[in-house]
């Protein structure tokens, strides 16, 4: 979402951050980013050393592999 031309990021991708934040640490892994990308809207999340997520607006997520 825009606001005034600072990009925040969306209920849903806020709940479904602190719900992954939290799943991640109950697994004993660091977590070691979270980044709101201002090009897509979408929060990236890193974790530990393998693990790398991408939150869409609606809520949605998937892994990166790469």
């Amino acid at each position: 979402m825009n606001c005034g031309g600072l990009i925040i990021p969306t209920e849903a991708e806020v709940w479904q951050c602190y719900t992954l934040c939290c799943w991640t640490t109950k697994l004993y892994k660091p977590v070691n980013l979270v980044r709101l990308d201002e090009r897509t809207g979408n929060i990236c999340f890193l974790a530990a050393e393998e693990i790398i997520i991408e939150i869409y607006p609606d809520g949605d997520w998937r892994y990166i592999n790469e």
